[in-house]
């Protein structure tokens, strides 16, 4: 997977985003505090936003460029984005939920198998259940599933975790370990916990204030603070 960013800026209000990077790695994390331009990140990835500058491209494939006035919209980018509210259909069952994410697979190749992923993030007993009648942790991995459904060709992932308490955030965890382990399917995920990172991805981007600000593995970019908490090294 090759995903790039070209001298790539955005503006809203008074915030500007400014990225020129190119991510390689299969499980890659935006990392930084609110306001650091973590989700617009991803955003832009979905197609969502638009860039005011420079370009962004996917294997090559050109999806934004302003001065090329070249913009490939969220349907046809094959991307699986999971949104920090979740949007779920509050009027369809989960069944129904999983039955949109496939309808909205890009290719004739089904990569991701219904009833497999079911199993694996053990959410068949749920299927005629609604979201309001769903657990946070089981919401998160209906969540997980519909984007998945879609075989998309990159997952986004924005703060997946971070509406749940630590008791079930670690229960989640292992779910999202299981799904980087049985599909080949690279991840972008946004998160503000250094815990969650060091434990999923490979490679980390430190974002503040717009700009990259570090870059490496987590060993290499978090450290332990005096009460073990874990922080950006040379800054929060």
């Amino acid at each position: 997977m090759k995903l790039g960013f070209h001298n790539a800026r955005m503006r809203v209000g008074e915030f500007t985003l400014e990225l020129d990077l190119t991510i390689t790695r299969e499980v890659t994390a935006f990392f930084g505090p609110s306001g650091s331009g973590k989700t617009l990140t991803l955003e832009l990835i979905a197609g969502l936003r638009r860039l005011d500058e420079g370009e962004i491209t996917l294997e090559g494939v050109l999806f934004d460029s302003p001065a090329k006035r070249i913009f490939v919209p969220p349907r046809h980018r094959a991307m699986g984005y999971v949104p920090q509210d979740l949007a779920l259909f509050p009027h369809l069952s989960v069944q129904q939920n999983l039955e949109y994410g496939r309808k909205a697979e890009i290719g004739a190749a089904r990569r991701v198998d219904f009833d497999k992923l079911c199993r694996l993030l053990e959410i068949e007993r749920l299927l005629d259940r609604r979201p309001d009648f769903l657990s946070g942790g089981e919401k998160q991995r209906v969540a997980l599933a519909r984007a998945l459904l879609a075989s998309p060709h990159l997952l986004l992932l924005d703060e997946p975790l971070a509406s749940l308490d630590q008791s079930l955030k670690a229960k989640i965890l292992p779910y999202l370990q299981r799904v980087r382990e049985a599909f080949a399917i690279p991840l972008i995920y946004v998160s503000h916990s250094p815990e969650e990172v060091m434990t999923l991805c490979e490679d980390v981007i430190g974002l503040r204030a717009g700009q990259e600000v570090a870059r490496g593995k987590p060993g290499e970019i978090f450290e332990p603070s005096p009460t073990q908490v874990y922080r950006l090294r040379g800054g929060s």
